[in-house]
C-alpha cells in the first residue's frame, strides 16, 4: 500500500497511530497503524456544495474538450467541492484507463476546487485498483459506494468498507444510492459504516419530501458528529439543507452551479424560505428529471444545448432525448434564465 500526499507516494510506518478523526482547521491528518488519511481541504470537502458534472463522451471515449469546458466552468464558479465519477458523471459504463482520464482531467482545470473522485465498482479488488488511481490521480477524496450483482448481507457491506478505508490515504464519502447500487443500508449500519477512521460524509437519496427533515434527523442520530450528511435528490435539496444536512451533492449544481450556490448560501444562513423558494422556482427543471428517468438525460441534453458538448455524448446503451424533447428542455432552460 502507498499513501499520497501532494502526488507523492511513501509507505506507512508501522508505529503510526491512529490520533485524531476531524478536525476544524483548513488541514487534516489521521495517523493509525496502516495509514495516513489526509485531507487537504478541510470541512469545506463536505459541507456547502458539491457540484457532480457531467462526463461528456463522444465515438472515440471520453470527450476531454467538453469535460474540461465543464469543469472550468465550475471553477470559475467557485464551487465548494467537485464530484466526478458519480452517476451523472456515468462511472458505471467507463473502464478503469477512462475513469483515471476524467480525474487527470477533472484535476487539470479544478484550479483551487478540492476534488471527489467516484470508485464505485463490483468486487473489492477492482474497488483498490481504482482508489489507487485515483489518489495518484491526485483526487481530495473518494465517493465510495457498495454494488450488488448478488445481494449482500450487512456483514458483507461492513468489511467491504473496512476494508477499502484501511487501503486508502484520503476521505471517503459514503454514496447510498439504493436505486442504482441495489444495496440497502439500515441506520445502524449507516452509523457502524460512518464511525471507520477515514469516513467524511454520507451522501443520502432524497426522501419522500414530507418525510425530509424526519428522515436527517433520525440519520444524524446514529452518525458520529463529524460526518456530515448531504442530500442528493436535487429536488429535496433545500428540504435536506433546511432540516440539518451541511452538503448538497448536486447534478444541477454541476451544470448550473450559481443557482446551486444561491440556494446553498440561503439554506447555510438559516433563510430555510428562500431557499425552498429558490427551489419552487426550479420546479420546472425538477419535473424534467421526472419525466424523462432522472437528471442524466436532462443534464446531458442540456449541456449540448448550452454549448457544452455535442449532442450524443452519453454512453450506450443510452441514447439522446428526442427532438421533441430538446425543444422542451431548451425553453425550460430559457423561461428559468439558466445558462
Amino acid at each position: 500500500m502507498f499513501l499520497y500526499f501532494h502526488n507523492l507516494a511513501f509507505e506507512p510506518q508501522p508505529h503510526l497511530i491512529h490520533f485524531c478523526h476531524r478536525t476544524k482547521p483548513a488541514s487534516v491528518v489521521i495517523l493509525r497503524r496502516q495509514s495516513i488519511i489526509i485531507s487537504i481541504s478541510g470541512d469545506e470537502m463536505f459541507t456547502g456544495l458539491c457540484a457532480f458534472p457531467l462526463t461528456p463522451l463522444h465515438q472515440h471515449g471520453v470527450d476531454e474538450t467538453a469535460f474540461a469546458r465543464i469543469v472550468t466552468r465550475l471553477a470559475e464558479s467557485a464551487v465548494d467541492a467537485l464530484g466526478v465519477l458519480g452517476s451523472t458523471g456515468s462511472y458505471a459504463w467507463l473502464s478503469r484507463e477512462q475513469r483515471m482520464q476524467v480525474i487527470r482531467q477533472a484535476k487539470s482545470h479544478a484550479g483551487a476546487v478540492p476534488l471527489m473522485a467516484g470508485i464505485g465498482a463490483l468486487g473489492t479488488d477492482r474497488v483498490l485498483r481504482l482508489a489507487e488511481d485515483a489518489q495518484r490521480a491526485g483526487a481530495s477524496a473518494l465517493l465510495l459506494p457498495a454494488i450488488a450483482y448478488q445481494p449482500l448481507t450487512e456483514e458483507e457491506i461492513l468489511a467491504f468498507y473496512q476494508t477499502v478505508t484501511r487501503e486508502v490515504s484520503v476521505p471517503v464519502c459514503v454514496y447510498d444510492n439504493p436505486v442504482t447500487t441495489h444495496v440497502t443500508t439500515s441506520d445502524a449500519l449507516k452509523g457502524a459504516i460512518a464511525a471507520l477512521p477515514g469516513i467524511a460524509s454520507i451522501k443520502i437519496p432524497g426522501p419522500a419530501k414530507n418525510d425530509v427533515a424526519r428522515r436527517v434527523q433520525s440519520l444524524r442520530w446514529q452518525l458520529p458528529a463529524e460526518v456530515t450528511i448531504g442530500i442528493s435528490g436535487d429536488a429535496c435539496a433545500a428540504d435536506g439543507l433546511n432540516a440539518g444536512c451541511e452538503v448538497w451533492y448536486s447534478v444541477c449544481g454541476g451544470l448550473f452551479p450559481h443557482v446551486a450556490k444561491e440556494l446553498t448560501a440561503a439554506a447555510t444562513r438559516g433563510e430555510a424560505q428562500r431557499a425552498e423558494a429558490i427551489s419552487a422556482r426550479l420546479e420546472p427543471l425538477w419535473t424534467l428529471y421526472r419525466k424523462y428517468g432522472g437528471s442524466l438525460r436532462v443534464t446531458a441534453a442540456a449541456a449540448t444545448i448550452l454549448g457544452l458538448c455535442g449532442e450524443d455524448c452519453l454512453p450506450r446503451p443510452l441514447l439522446p432525448l428526442s427532438p421533441d424533447a430538446f425543444r422542451e428542455i431548451a425553453e425550460t432552460l430559457r423561461s428559468l434564465n439558466l445558462e
